[in-house]
């Protein structure tokens, strides 16, 4: 770990200046030889250093969305180009380069941060060892030397020998409580930022290789923090904690106000957007209009679900959404609004057609059969007899009428139930007579 400090020795000197500046506000407060001034030196360090990389995250924000939107293509050029890893290669950075997708944009921060991480490092380790780094000079050393936190030296590490951790003042147990205290927070923390971005911000309808790195990954970078927090000061892990709360609260910000869509996070966000639209019938915020104005600019079929639910409701209750991302009454609502009633009321109501008895179908089923099967019989007679017949078959289906409206209902139902056919029979077969 010293060797891959002393690479970013050349950052040491700025670092230890803006501790120094920190240490001067804050020892004027809580006094320059206390844990507390150098502590929150530590995280304003942090804080300063994490400002100046919001550019970096949201283009990582951005990275990992592409990413994501990217990954069926992807499966499909590795499926097409399964037997030729070279072809394949240059069709992924074909495809990169069509999207404007670079996939290490989403370590971007990590990698922004390395050379502040271990310039600390640097300089918390020649604290340690008594010697001058960059601005601190003898008397802030002696300072740094003094200072605890929760009774652990600024500058003891986890491994250190009882002669070390005497040396600073302190007892090997206080320190060993307080660093390992401190490793479990920190890989918590990384294990919960990352849980946070699986379980609420990904689109659960795509299922490919990219969320399986991530889900491994979950579990991957805590247990590196616990390993490697073992060889880490105190302000070290001050510094690691610190940048891990950050990481977690900017993420949860980023879910709140800009999930991606089709996660849990945007279904999340559209419920509470629309319980405010229809109670007040207004959007409240640009960043509401701007939210809006993207889903009506989408085609029904490019929608995903949770999008097609918040129109559909907004739409139920008489709201639509327009292209500039404001909402307006719908005319169905204005015309139930001048008429004085609800929306629900004005809607047509669909009337159900009566339903008839069983005894009333089984007779009117009855009937159909024998007017199929008269019309039948007529239509194999010749044409001669058709108009000799007509008289008689007007008063046969007259007595037909007459006799079917005498007969009981009952009769209708037992006929069904004992299996018997109604209208024309079939010819039984010769051999079965």
């Amino acid at each position: 770990m010293d060797t891959i400090a002393s690479l970013f020795s050349f950052i040491t000197t700025p670092v230890s200046w803006v501790i120094v500046q920190f240490h001067s506000l804050y020892g004027a407060i809580f006094g320059p030889d206390t844990g507390w001034a150098w502590g929150l030196s530590i995280v304003s360090l942090v804080v300063l250093i994490r400002i100046c990389l919001i550019p970096l995250f949201v283009k990582q924000i951005k990275s990992t969305r592409g990413m994501q939107a990217l990954q069926p293509k992807m499966k499909a050029i590795q499926e097409r180009y399964k037997s030729d890893k070279q072809r394949q290669s240059e069709e992924m950075m074909k495809l990169y380069k069509e999207t404007g997708t670079n996939p290490l944009s989403s370590c971007l921060p990590i990698i922004a941060q390395s050379p502040f991480f271990f310039a600390l490092y640097h300089v918390l380790s020649a604290i340690a060892n008594g010697q001058t780094k960059g601005y601190i000079d003898k008397p802030l050393l002696e300072s740094a030397q003094k200072a605890h936190i929760f009774g652990a030296p600024l500058a003891a590490k986890f491994l250190d020998s009882s002669d070390k951790v005497a040396a600073l003042g302190a007892s090997l147990t206080d320190v060993r409580i307080v660093t390992a205290v401190m490793i479990i927070m920190m890989s918590a923390s990384q294990f919960y930022t990352q849980r946070q971005l699986m379980t609420k911000n990904v689109d659960m309808s795509v299922k490919t290789p990219f969320m399986q790195q991530q889900k491994m990954l979950m579990y991957v970078f805590p247990l590196m923090f616990a390993v490697m927090g073992v060889n880490f000061p105190v302000g070290v892990l001050v510094y690691w904690l610190t940048t891990n709360v950050w990481t977690m609260g900017q993420q949860m910000f980023v879910i709140h106000r800009n999930p991606t869509p089709g996660s849990q996070a945007q279904s999340g966000l559209l419920e509470r957007m629309q319980k405010h639209l229809i109670a007040h019938g207004a959007t409240r915020t640009r960043h509401q209009r701007n939210i809006i104005k993207g889903i009506a600019s989408k085609e029904t079929k490019d929608r995903n679900e949770a999008e097609r639910k918040f129109i559909t409701t907004l739409s139920k209750s008489g709201l639509v959404a327009q292209a500039d991302g404001t909402v307006e009454k719908s005319d169905a609502a204005v015309a139930a609004e001048a008429e004085g009633v609800t929306l629900a009321e004005a809607a047509p109501k669909r009337q159900q057609p009566k339903r008839q008895t069983k005894a009333k179908r089984q007779t009117g089923a009855t009937q159909a059969g024998h007017a199929q099967t008269g019309e039948a019989k007529a239509s194999e007679k010749p044409a001669g007899t058709k108009a000799a017949d007509a008289s008689s078959e007007k008063t046969s289906l007259d007595k037909g009428e007459a006799q079917a409206d005498s007969k009981p209902a009952s009769r209708n139902a037992r006929q069904a139930k004992s299996g018997q056919r109604k209208g024309q029979q079939r010819p039984k077969h010769p051999s079965k007579k």
